[in-house]
């Protein structure tokens, strides 16, 4: 019996794979099973190819800490996890182990801005329009519609297909005096909206989703950051880290780096 559609509220599920290769066990495979392995891969990160889910991301890890990375995003639960499976599934019994997972949801942001907030810009910001005047109408609805569409692409994405990809789990401390659930919420949206200034330094040079995992993973949230150049990776972190939100409540996982490489392309890399 087929589970029943299971949907978020709202947004999609997103899960992140790592995975190592038994050398010894792929060594001793049969004749065409690695080319057989790449194709049946290669069949379903093209029959999940994006830009918007169901996707199927593969990727090389560069480091040491994995030797291949999967990235899925799909609408439903189930669903996520049968294309878990076909990954699994695609490669022979025992040559892959797993390293680490990460399982996560798209999120608006608690601090979201809101209609009120984006009148009180227009109305006390550098052009100072006034409220029921043609010019604040028009720069309302302007404002407005990119607001809306951050927040579709927000909890729908279409990360850019860029070389580099960076994800790493993240929490806020609970630690007596640094105890960020301990603000009153206007305090927390006013040190995110500093963070997320910092965070729109590098628009075209890293592309990033934060998604949701409070009860689903050992972190908060899951961060993917995907970029053109490695140190355009390590740039963002090292400014965020200046910022208070970071230098005073963050919390942050294991770090993983990866190469964006299609399953041909991946086989060659790793030789396999």
């Amino acid at each position: 019996m087929p589970l029943p559609s299971i949907k978020l509220s709202q947004g999609i599920h997103i899960l992140h794979l790592f995975f190592r290769v038994d050398r010894v066990r792929w060594a001793a495979l049969p004749a065409g099973e690695s080319a057989a392995t790449r194709d049946r891969l290669d069949a379903l990160a093209k029959k999940h190819a994006g830009p918007a889910a169901p996707r199927v991301c593969t990727y090389a890890g560069v480091g040491g800490k994995a030797d291949i990375g999967v990235m899925i995003y799909a609408p439903e639960l189930q669903q996520l996890s049968a294309m878990q499976r076909e990954v699994e599934l695609a490669f022979p019994a025992g040559a892959l182990q797993l390293v680490y997972s990460y399982l996560s949801v798209t999120e608006l942001p608690e601090y979201v801005t809101t209609d009120d907030d984006l009148k009180r810009m227009i109305q006390h910001g550098e052009r100072k329009l006034q409220p029921g005047t043609p010019e604040f109408d028009e720069a309302f609805a302007a404002a407005k519609k990119r607001n809306d569409e951050y927040k579709f692409y927000r909890l729908n994405p279409e990360l850019e297909d860029w070389e580099i990809m960076c994800f790493y789990g993240m929490s806020k401390k609970r630690d007596l005096a640094d105890n960020w659930y301990m603000l009153d919420f206007d305090a927390r949206k006013k040190l995110m909206a500093s963070h997320a200034k910092t965070g729109r330094k590098f628009a075209g040079r890293i592309s990033q989703l934060i998604t949701g995992s409070t009860g689903m993973d050992e972190y908060e949230w899951g961060v993917t950051l995907i970029a053109h150049q490695l140190d355009a990776v390590k740039e963002i972190i090292y400014e965020m880290r200046f910022d208070e939100v970071s230098a005073r409540f963050g919390e942050f996982g294991p770090f993983y780096i990866n190469l964006r490489l299609q399953p041909g392309d991946l086989w060659e890399h790793l030789r396999l």
